[in-house]
């Protein structure tokens, strides 16, 4: 091997660095400019599946692969927060949305316009003086776009650079000569190269540059797209092992959408390469293969549309019910809105931990009640309540946080980090209301154990200060799940409230204790009361003040 070969390989590989790295720049901006936008229509997905592909397509478009939004539907489906009926629309738009990436890579041949080599560095030095200077989110995302854009460019034109030199070496016609004559050898080249690189654009992107060089025959391009649909499967099953049977009948829909499609038109260009053949050995271009790949995606899709419920069916029969005897994997509450798999786009990620806090807040306030009613009626049995939602309050803190420890290290808008950090805070100040409710839970216990009553006036005061206090947890959590001043100003207010009865009940209570209208022992229990309900207003009080800071 000479050393022009070795500086060959080299630029290869540069290029195709700059490719994937240049994708994932891209991908990122896309997600921080739009993300939240496809998120909301996420939460307003239906049944209607047409309007499932539509989301589809624009969240790979997004993400720039379809097996990361696939992974992320698996995520979804395993979180409860998608069900099969949507979940296989989602799965057949993002094999169309997929197809973008190879337009763009194919852009060089539409004319001298729109070759890479004439506008990318333009687009890298547009992007990265954004970059450099811009201040506002919005325009540094769109600094990260256009570079993104450029470095990919950049890419392909190194991976073509590299390549064009060997059109006629040996290696290369015997290598695609034989997946052109093998059908099997084609499609497994193409899934092993997918599945290696865990996205079936990028790997469609190399078969460009390879084709740009006039090196891949129309057989073996076609038999190799089709492997690297496949390939694109691989992931999606991956992730869905340790996940809930439903969410493993996800990962199977996509590899079942694939699956028939690869055989429907692996038959038919079978019959046309079989009566064409100096069609089949012809050579085809960029241009070329990202067409076929768009009709294979587009076809399949409307060809399987109508019946998305048979498929969703069939996926129950591969994936069997678990034995009746088998015991359950975890055990605790669970989180619902929380995967990993959801990771792949952090606007999601960072919505759902939301919508989970928010969950674990319901939870606490659950708990508040119980503690309050407890301390009201001397109710054991709403002690040992507190006592069972304060263990679920604690794990779903601990869970929560190393969540947001791994979405901290995605890549997050300026606004994203800012919530992520008030989420800290905020689960830390949930979790203290939680202790704050088992404290009282405890104050009702030490009254049933000495028969502790307090007097109808001071049972009154208590319920008075109670609500107060209610108010303001309520408040702060719907500031928290609808970020509007109105319900952070209630928090705020209801707490200043809480603040001022607190320290009026403590006087009167110290006054009634020195004229010995009540025993010393009601009177501590009374005061500890006082402190914890004035406490939880204050951890209320917090959860507003992030909001606050927020809007």
């Amino acid at each position: 091997m000479s050393l022009q070969d070795v500086e060959m390989i080299f630029r290869f590989i540069g290029g195709l660095g700059m490719f994937l790295y240049g994708m994932h720049v891209m991908s990122d901006g896309l997600q921080k400019s739009v993300g939240n936008k496809v998120k909301r229509l996420m939460q307003v997905l239906t049944d209607n599946r047409f309007m499932a592909v539509l989301v589809g397509i624009a969240v790979t478009v997004i993400l720039q692969s379809s097996s990361a939004t696939t992974v992320m539907v698996v995520g979804f489906v395993n979180a409860g927060i998608m069900n099969l009926g949507q979940a296989v629309g989602v799965i057949m738009g993002a094999n169309i949305g997929t197809t973008v990436t190879s337009w763009i890579v194919s852009m060089n041949e539409w004319g001298s316009f729109f070759n890479p080599d004439f506008f990318a560095p333009l687009l890298i030095g547009v992007g990265a003086f954004i970059l450099l200077f811009a201040k506002q989110d919005v325009i540094h995302q769109a600094g990260e776009i256009l570079a993104g854009l450029g470095i990919l460019f950049v890419g392909v034109t190194f991976m073509y650079e590299a390549a064009s030199p060997y059109r006629d070496a040996p290696v290369f016609s015997y290598a695609f000569g034989a997946m052109g004559a093998n059908p099997f050898l084609g499609i497994i080249t193409g899934l092993v190269i997918t599945a290696l690189i865990q996205s079936s654009s990028a790997s469609i992107g190399i078969l460009q540059t390879l084709a740009m060089s006039g090196m891949v025959t129309w057989n073996s391009g076609i038999y190799i797209m089709l492997g690297q649909n496949l390939g694109t499967c691989v992931t999606a099953l991956i992730s869905g092992i340790g996940a809930h049977r439903t969410a493993k009948r996800a990962a199977w829909l996509h590899f079942l959408f694939n699956a028939i499609g690869i055989l429907v038109f692996g038959v038919i260009m079978g019959v046309i390469f079989h009566f064409y053949p100096a069609f089949a050995w012809s050579y085809m271009g960029s241009v070329e293969i990202s067409a076929f790949h768009s009709i294979f995606n587009i076809v399949i899709t409307l060809l399987l549309f109508p019946f998305s419920g048979q498929l969703v069916r069939l996926t129950g029969l591969l994936v069997q019910k678990k034995s009746p005897e088998q015991k359950p994997e975890k055990t605790g509450i669970s989180l619902r809105h929380l995967d990993e798999r959801i990771l792949e786009n952090p606007a999601f990620a960072v919505e759902n931990t939301v919508a989970e806090v928010i969950r674990m807040g319901q939870i606490t306030y659950e708990s508040v009640k119980l503690s309050f009613d407890a301390c009201l009626f001397n109710s054991m049995e709403k002690v040992e309540m507190v006592y069972q939602y304060e263990k679920d309050i604690d794990q779903m803190a601990r869970e929560i946080s190393d969540y947001l420890v791994k979405i901290s290290g995605l890549s997050l808008s300026e606004k994203q980090h800012q919530t992520i950090n008030h989420l800290f805070y905020t689960v830390s100040d949930i979790e203290r209301i939680g202790d704050h409710a088992e404290n009282l839970a405890e104050l009702a216990q030490i009254k049933v154990k000495n028969h502790i009553e307090f007097s109808p006036a001071a049972g009154k005061e208590l319920q008075g200060l109670m609500e107060y206090v209610t108010n303001s947890v309520v408040y702060a959590f719907r500031a928290r799940q609808n970020p509007e001043m109105a319900y952070v100003t209630k928090a705020r207010e209801y707490e200043e409230q809480v603040d001022y009865v607190e320290s009026e009940l403590r006087e009167k209570h110290i006054e009634r204790l020195a004229a010995s209208l009540c025993t010393p022992r009601s009177g501590v229990v009374f005061l500890d009361i006082l402190t914890n309900l004035e406490r939880i207003a204050d951890h209320a009080d917090n959860i507003a003040s992030y909001v606050q800071n927020e809007l």
